[in-house]
């Protein structure tokens, strides 16, 4: 089963980073923009997978691009620590996930 997940990219002076507000826990870095999609990608199907072989639901991807731009802009506002100059890009990484029978979708 093909799902899409919405993903925040950050460029910042060092380095590129990444999360799934869908999929709590689910990062990733890399040092350039081809590496970070890549690292992405793996993060979300490794993080599915993981949440499969521990019998955890898997949280269906219901945040679109622009809801992802509001939450992470709502992070930032709420955060206390100052961040770096940086850069933000939000898009959309469509994984093969292959679901167990006892596996469920939240």
């Amino acid at each position: 089963m093909k799902v899409q997940y919405a993903v925040v990219y950050e460029r910042t002076p060092n380095n590129y980073g990444a999360y799934v507000p869908d999929l709590p826990g689910c990062v990733s870095t890399g040092d350039s923009w081809d590496e970070i999609q890549e690292n992405i990608r793996e993060a979300i199907a490794f993080h599915i997978e993981g949440l499969m072989l521990d019998d955890d639901p898997v949280p269906e991807p219901c945040m679109s691009v622009g809801g992802a731009m509001v939450f992470h802009s709502e992070i930032l506002a709420e955060s206390d620590i100052a961040a770096p100059e940086m850069e933000t890009t939000v898009g959309l990484v469509e994984v093969d996930v292959e679901m167990r029978e006892t596996s469920s979708v939240v």
